[in-house]
């Protein structure tokens, strides 16, 4: 079943915006390849932390972390701080199949200096790499007026 999001009042997310979250989130990832990294030894036959099966391991449960969050609430941990969240362009939460295609264009963008960032400054539809090859958006979510 898929998610379908209120879009009143949204807007695109700005470039500090997204800056933000990555901060926040990647405290939560370098965690997340510490326990990864404390548990690896004590599995059978895996060893030290060493080796493409060790890599492995830490990418995928890397993608697993963002995919589950963007799949679900279209939010991880530090996008709900921010205030912005990942969608379809149809407002709808992204696939799997969308959160592997922006897992990957944004470590290829990240590896260019951030290059797939910084073409959200010059792109009309204030789209980053990720945005366009996956067909999604961030979107900055304003404050309920409880």
């Amino acid at each position: 079943m898929t998610r379908t999001f209120d879009q009143s009042n949204t807007s695109h997310a700005t470039l500090l915006r997204r800056l933000g979250a990555i901060g926040y989130d990647i405290l939560l990832v370098f965690s997340l390849g510490l326990a990864v990294t404390a548990v690896w030894p004590l599995l059978p036959g895996t060893g030290t932390a060493t080796g493409p099966a060790f890599k492995s391991a830490l990418f995928i449960s890397f993608f697993c972390f963002f995919g589950f969050f963007w799949t679900r609430s279209g939010q991880t941990i530090g996008m709900m701080a921010w205030r912005i969240r990942v969608q379809s362009k149809e407002g709808i939460a992204i696939s799997w199949t969308q959160a592997l295609i922006r897992f990957l264009v944004a470590i290829l963008s990240a590896s260019c200096l951030g290059a797939g960032y910084l073409w959200m400054l010059v792109s009309d539809e204030k789209l980053t790499w990720q945005d366009m090859l996956s067909n999604s958006e961030v979107v900055y979510l304003p404050k309920n007026k409880s």
